[in-house]
This record gives C-alpha cells, structure tokens and sequence, in this order.
C-alpha cells in the first residue's frame, strides 16, 4: 500500500534489539552486543531505525504477536494504541470490559492505582518511544553523518523533525494522563544519573516550542506519504493541547486553538463521504481527505493482539458472525457500551443518526462480567467498502488503519473553542461546521442545529468519536470525570454510579518507577 506500512516491520525487527525497556525506563543502554556503529553504518540503518519510531507505535516488538520490547507486561497488552485506549475508554462513561484480566476491573470503575498494569503499560510504551527517538536524534547529528559518510542528510534531517514530532505526541500523552512524567531528551547522557522530573507547566512549554519550530519544517499537509506525519498533524496536535491549556496550565488558550484549528481546515481535507468508511480496511483509500494521521496496521505483516486487531476483537463475540468483520477466528467478547453511551443517539438504532452502530438489546449494565450486558459497537470493521474482507493473517488478525487525528474532531475542537471565548472565529462558523458532520450522520439537513452549547459539544463528541479514545480527556476537561455531578454505570465501583475523587484527573504514576527513581514524587492522592 504505501512505504512506510509495508517496511515498518523491518525497522523493528532490526532495531529491536539495539534498546530494550528495564527498571529505569528512561536511562537506557544497549542490552547485547549490537552497537550504533552497526545499525547506523549507512543510509539504510537510518531508514529502519527511522521506522522503529513508527514501529513502536503500532508494533509490541520485532519478532511477532508474542514478542514485546516492554518487560513486566504481556506482549499482547504491551501496544501502544490497546493500552491508551483502554485507559481513555475504560475510565469513561461509554465502555465497559467484561473480563477480569489485571488491571481491568479498576479501569472500569474509574479508580486505577499505581501498580495499575495498564497504568504501568502506556506510561513505559511512551517513554519507549521517547528513548528510540532521542536516540535516533542522537546518531543523527551532522557530525555523526559526516564521520560515517552519510550523504542523504536531507532525507534524514526530515527523519528527524518526523521523530521530534512522535516523542512530542508521547511527551502529550503523558502530560495528559500523569501530568508530571520524567523527562529526558537527546540532550541528556544516557547511563549517567537518574532522569528528572518534569512539572506539566514546563513540559506544556516544551511540547509547545517543539511544534511550534516543527510546523515550518514538516511536509505540507498531504504531501508526506500517508501514516507519517505533516505540519496538519502538527497544527492538529497543538490544537489539542491549546484547547486543554486550562486544565494543563490553568491558562486558557482558546484563541491558539482556533487558530491552529483554522489552519488544518484550510490544509484541504474534507469529511469522507461515509462516516462508516473511516472504519473499514480501505479508510486509506476511502476517507484519505478525512484522515490527518493514521496509525497504521498490517494483519499479516505486522500483527499483534494490540492495535485495531484488539479494538475490533474486543468489541465482538461468535453470535455477531466474526467473518461479518473480516475475522472470521476472532471474536473475543469484551468491550461493550456503558447505557450513556446509546442513549446519547436518542433513537440508536442508527434509523436517524447512521454513526449509531451498536448490536443487541439489552442497553443497561447490570453485570459487569456479561459481554452482552449492554449494547456491542460495530464501527471497527477489517473489511474493504467493496465488501471484501481485509487481509488478515490467521483470520484474527486486523489491517485496518487507526484514525488517530481527523478532520470532524478538528471541527468539534474549533466550535469548542469559540464557546469558550476564544477570539478569531465565529458562532456561525463553528455551526457550519458541526452541521457539516451532522449532515453526513443524518444523511441531509434533518440533523442541522441554529445553536450550539457546551453541553451540546460534549454529547456531539461521544456521538462522533465513541470508542476512539478521545473520552476520558474530553470528561476532564467539561469538569466530568471525577465528582458527583455527571453520574454513569458502574463509576466509583457501584451499579449506580457514585462520585470519585478529583485528583483522579490524574493518573499515578507507576510504583515500580517511582521505587527505582528517587527524583520523582508521586501525584497527589495515590
């Protein structure tokens, strides 16, 4: 399909082994006897390292389903999207898992603590990621080019700033989830002392001065090959962090945010046709106008249990005809919707409102251990739009690509924006363009909204993008995650739903990294 999807294994497989994750995730060193000298001898050593940033995104490890680059984890929980959207979709008011594996019951009562394995997971797959890239900064230097006689320094210097903006989306993930992560960068020495903690004020600085210098380095948007990123995932990402500025910094950027909204809406995307078609095998080709960023899955060159294999898998069971889903051995029965989330449709049997795609018929959550209490979702499909199934190594396995930056949500982030205060926009625009999305719902004008409200923005969001993991930061920033004044099945650890306590806006960070790093302090209340 394109270059980077269809090599990215190859860059892992090769650099694997260069780093590894142990005790001190942030402080690493080679593990066995490949040295840089070996992996970065010529041009091609720095493709497959420059892949193995990729890779880790989307890949446990270099050597298949059952391989993984993180210790104390099970390689099939270990990818980065299955552990972030766990955590995002699990402590919110639309999913619910019915198993009782490690670290799940705790996620869906919202109460995760410090030896939480999830919380562990996404907190060393982010800093994984943030090792590869310094490292790879670190090699690529023009004097290290120029010793070993690399001549494609500007491919490579384009490598870079791509690499700069991944370890700037992880040092995001963890600013969003833990506020207060250790901070490393090429700068530092590896094997020296003990990385420093970061507070989120400065670590928002610094994501934002690196987006800042990268959105006039990146390729144009929709130049770069598809699955790599430009300056559109970059202007998108800065969205994103200037409309939580308030929860992040108590500083409210509202205006930023439209702003740099404003910018990827003028880049040339487009709503795909059909809302259904962004979660079939094809998106790449059907929704590609839609699609600012991707993560990119391959069932049969690059599989593993994590990704949209586990999306699609957990959301369905044998009685919903896996084949249905272009997996036809798979089917694991897990995820389903918390009674808030379909009730949010009002008529969800998708007859109106076509993203409704939901399976069953019993909407209440009685037993958190039954799959089918509660309605299934049916949105993530390894099918082609044509109806074939996509390619799928033993019939489990998922090719479909993640939408992980699109453009409704940068619609939905404008028009929040605007209500918020932000100056630059306007109330008639930020309308234009949730009816733009409600249109292609709705399938005509039945769906056109006169006005709009925050609390109208915060359902259109669940309706828009459920199950993508948006949800938990979207609660936390409408003031509704923690607290007793927004209820739903399950909170706190009850049937009815009880309030949970504030500082659970933030997520602990692990014990394991805070026993073996004296420089960091726990978040308050774990």
């Amino acid at each position: 399909m394109n270059y980077l999807k269809k090599n990215i294994v190859m860059g892992a497989m090769i650099i694997a082994s260069l780093t590894a994750c142990n005790k001190d995730v942030l402080d690493l060193t080679p593990t066995n006897d490949i040295t840089a000298e070996q992996v970065y001898k010529d041009f091609t050593g720095y493709q497959q390292a420059f892949l193995k940033v990729y890779g880790s995104l989307v890949m446990t490890g270099g050597g298949g389903p059952g391989a993984t680059d993180l210790a104390g984890i099970d390689a099939g929980q270990s990818d980065f999207l299955r552990l972030y959207w766990n955590i995002q979709q699990l402590t919110s008011d639309e999913t619910l898992c019915s198993w009782n594996d490690p670290g799940i019951p705790d996620m869906n009562y919202g109460t995760p603590d410090a030896s939480n394995i999830m919380i562990q997971g996404i907190y060393t797959r982010c800093i994984y990621t943030v090792t590869l890239v310094n490292e790879f900064l670190r090699e690529s230097t023009p004097e290290k080019l120029a010793a070993r006689n690399i001549s494609q320094t500007a491919d490579i210097e384009s490598f870079r700033n791509e690499a700069r903006f991944i370890r700037a989306y992880q040092y995001w993930v963890l600013m969003d989830l833990f506020g207060n992560p250790p901070f490393v960068t090429e700068e530092n020495l590896i094997g020296t002392t003990a990385p420093n903690q970061i507070m989120r004020p400065q670590l928002f600085d610094y994501i934002e001065t690196e987006l800042l210098d990268l959105e006039t380095k990146l390729a144009d948007p929709k130049k770069n090959e598809y699955g790599r990123a430009d300056k559109a995932a970059v202007w998108t990402l800065l969205s994103k962090l200037y409309l939580n500025a308030e929860v992040y910094i108590d500083q409210p950027k509202y205006t930023e945010a439209i702003t740099y909204t404003t910018k990827v809406i003028a880049g040339g995307y487009a709503l795909a046709s059909s809302y259904a078609n962004l979660f079939l095998e094809d998106n790449y080709a059907t929704s590609k106008d839609e699609i600012i960023f991707s993560l990119n899955y391959d069932g049969v060159q690059t599989q593993n249990n994590g990704g949209t294999t586990f999306i699609i898998n957990s959301t369905i069971n044998g009685e919903m005809i896996p084949a249905n889903f272009g997996v036809p051995t798979g089917g694991w029965g897990g995820n389903r919707t918390t009674s808030t989330l379909p009730l949010a449709f009002g008529d969800y049997s998708g007859a109106t409102d076509k993203r409704a795609q939901f399976f069953g018929d019993k909407i209440t959550n009685d037993d958190l251990g039954v799959f089918t209490d509660g309605l299934r979702i049916t949105k993530f499909k390894n099918m082609k739009s044509t109806g074939q199934a996509g390619a799928s190594q033993g019939g489990t396995f998922s090719s479909l690509d993640f939408p992980l930056f699109r453009l409704a949500d940068v619609y939905l982030m404008y028009a929040e924006a605007v209500l918020r205060g932000g100056t630059g926009g306007s109330l008639a625009q930020a309308i234009s363009y949730v009816n733009l999305i409600r249109q292609r719902a709705y399938g005509n004008a039945t769906g056109n909204i006169t006005a709009l409200t925050l609390d109208f923005i915060l359902a259109e969001r669940s309706r828009e993008l459920y199950f993508e993991a948006y949800r938990r930061t979207d609660l936390i920033r409408f003031g509704r995650l923690t607290g007793s004044s927004y209820i739903w099945p399950w909170k706190g650890g009850t049937l009815a739903g009880r309030s949970i306590d504030e500082y659970r806006n933030l997520l602990p960070l692990p014990n394991s990294d805070v026993i073996a790093n004296q420089n960091l302090t726990q978040n308050t209340g774990y």
